[in-house]
């Protein structure tokens, strides 16, 4: 059965930096359209990031030129690379991915269980 497991999340001053890992097991096809997302407490989850199998990338405008998320198709793993810093970022941030699998599950959407950012001012 396919996981997600993020890990990497933690308290960090404001101006800082931190690099989330979300690591995808179990039997896989392939891996399509990997995301993170993020939920502020009292909030909505919101999307933050997102990358293709073919490596495009898109951004939610309010963290624009401080995350990046690249991906290592060989260990099934995407990150979230977070700079700069801001305590509006504070949230629990969980990946996604868009996995074919053998058969019963065939194409599926997975979520991890999320790791808690804190970034404190």
């Amino acid at each position: 059965q396919v996981q997600l497991v993020e890990s990497g999340g933690g308290l960090v001053q404001a101006g800082g930096s931190l690099r989330l890992s979300c690591a995808a097991s179990g039997t896989i096809f392939s891996i399509n359209t990997m995301y993170w997302y993020r939920q502020a407490p009292g909030k909505q989850r919101e999307l933050v990031a997102v990358i293709t199998s073919s490596g495009s990338t898109n951004h939610a405008e309010s963290v624009e030129g401080r995350f990046t998320i690249p991906r290592d198709n060989a260990k099934n793993t995407v990150y979230l690379k977070m700079n700069s810093l801001k305590p509006e970022d504070t949230g629990l941030y969980y990946c996604a991915a868009d996995i074919v699998a053998p058969r019963p599950y065939g194409s599926s959407s997975y979520w991890g269980q999320g790791t808690q950012v804190t970034v404190s001012s």
